[in-house]
């Protein structure tokens, strides 16, 4: 069932309170914790509605900040050249050696 964007923001803000409250904490602790002011705190978790940057300091207040990155999946590989053009991309490049220079005599 697809949820409306007033939906998923409540769901996000009880979601946040619900965390705070099992560590205990109360708004203006956890406001501290995540480096914002308390009534971005309580608009977040009544609402909603902060921004990228409050979010994500209060998932990382909150000890829940890997789960952000769960958000957006990279899709599946269509086929075997895609998932090989995607790990080739990811792999590092390898280093090239330097040289060292000899010291000049003068």
């Amino acid at each position: 069932m697809l949820k409306t964007t007033s939906e998923l923001l409540e769901a996000l803000g009880l979601a946040i309170r619900a965390r705070r409250l099992g560590q205990n904490w109360s708004q203006e602790e956890a406001a501290r914790r995540a480096g914002m002011g308390l009534r971005t705190w309580r608009r977040m978790e009544a609402h909603g509605q902060a921004t990228i940057e409050n979010l994500v300091n209060a998932a990382i207040a909150l000890r829940c900040e890997e789960r952000l990155l769960e958000l957006f999946p990279v899709p599946a590989a269509r086929n075997m050249d895609e998932l090989l053009e995607r790990q080739r991309a990811l792999t590092p490049a390898p280093r090239k050696r330097l040289r060292a220079r000899k010291a000049r005599r003068p």
